[in-house]
């Protein structure tokens, strides 16, 4: 079966949400179309990790409505060729797509443990593999989180609020070592043990096998653990297969100009799989947030219909462990300059981030509402110091 659209997106998480809607806004007969391989039609993804866990919502609370939008959702397909001079995608099951303009959103992959561990090793990304972990994630279930990152970190503490053994592995010094002090990545490891959880540093997975109820795990200490499930947070991979098939520039990710546009004028990429320049930071960077995902698929919807402006935003990113809690904006990397300024240590304060006298990167650790005025201070070209960034944040209404 042939499909015609006048905007086709290929990917169906937030960015492809966004943009649909987007789109539409800007064009109010649009025929757009969006192919995803997941059977779900687009959702919230960080819920996945933190507040499904906690009842805050519900799987049905996370749907984003896209097909109120009007645009046609082609789920459960995995495109498979991109032919960019006729305009036509096609896909797993034999249908092809034309289309005038085109929006790469197709978002990212899991790395993976390096062996097969069956139906209890998860690969923690969508929402089959929330509702996988749900399964085996009952009170006393014995998980093993391999990852001490963003993800990982998230869900030890979400697997551990409902009740699970758990044990977190991660060849890293601490949790979040590189991204936050070292101090407060300290203090987290003995948080997160007071909590129950045991923080294992320094170890990788080397190999693993699926055991009767559950997996076995070799460690690089020599131990070889047994637990009822493993789920892995080891970061993504930008899904760069159909731009490199078809010849456009990518380079970790693709590379798009200030409206999203990539290096084919009539194909865009927004979300985790683009790499865009930060007027901000004067750099090129990827970005594989919520916040990115949201705010450059509806650039890139408007772009599409006809509204070209520059992409200028730097976006956000947060996350909740236990009952602490953060935003941060920019770049988190200790071999900056790292002043801290708390105002109750490891509790609440700002962490800022300097390169050359210039504020690269906040961390807004328990404190709220500070958002834009971090996205002004790294705007601002400084010079900066220790001395001057004490007490400027947070700002006072």
């Amino acid at each position: 079966m042939e499909h015609v659209h006048d905007y086709l997106i290929i990917g169906a998480g937030m960015a492809a949400d966004a943009a649909a809607k987007a789109i539409r806004e800007v064009d109010a007969t649009a025929n757009v179309g969006i192919v995803g391989a997941e059977a779900p039609p687009p959702y919230q993804r960080p819920p996945l990790s933190k507040a499904l866990w906690k009842g805050d919502k519900s799987v049905a609370d996370i749907d984003l409505a896209t097909a109120q939008s009007g645009a046609t959702l082609h789920l459960g397909r995995r495109i498979e060729s991109l032919d960019r001079v006729a305009r036509i995608a096609r896909d797993d099951h034999g249908d092809s797509y034309r289309y005038r303009r085109l929006l790469l959103a197709t978002g990212a992959t899991p790395r993976r443990l390096p062996f097969d561990g069956g139906e209890r090793v998860i690969h923690f990304r969508t929402l089959d593999d929330y509702q996988a972990l749900r399964r085996y994630a009952k009170p006393g279930a014995y998980i093993a989180v391999v990852g001490g990152g963003f993800i990982g970190s998230e869900l030890a503490a979400s697997l551990s609020s409902v009740g699970c053994k758990v044990t977190m592995l991660f060849p890293g010094p601490a949790i979040g070592a590189g991204r936050y002090p070292d101090g407060l990545t300290s203090y987290l490891d003995d948080y997160y043990r007071s909590h129950g959880v045991d923080v294992r540093s320094g170890i990788k997975v080397i190999g693993g096998s699926k055991t009767d109820g559950g997996v076995e795990l070799e460690l690089s200490d020599g131990e070889v653990l047994r637990v009822e499930a493993v789920v892995a947070g080891l970061g993504v991979t930008p899904d760069t297969v159909l731009a490199v098939q078809t010849g456009l520039t990518v380079d970790d990710g693709i590379v798009v100009d200030a409206h999203l546009r990539s290096s084919d004028a009539d194909i865009w990429a927004a979300g985790d799989v683009a790499n865009f320049h930060s007027p901000a930071l004067g750099r090129r960077l990827r970005v594989e947030h919520e916040d990115a995902a949201v705010g450059m698929g509806r650039h890139a919807g408007r772009a599409m219909a006809g509204v070209e402006e520059a992409y200028t935003t730097l976006p956000f990113f947060y996350s909740d462990l236990f009952d602490l809690g953060y935003e941060a904006v920019g770049l988190l990397d200790t071999r900056l300059q790292v002043v801290e300024d708390w105002r109750e240590p490891n509790r609440e304060g700002v962490v800022y981030y300097l390169e050359a006298g210039r504020v690269r990167g906040v961390l807004l650790w328990n404190v709220w509402d500070q958002v834009d005025a971090a996205r002004e201070l790294i705007a601002q070209p400084g010079l900066f110091d220790a001395a001057s960034l004490r007490g400027r944040l947070p700002r006072k209404a």
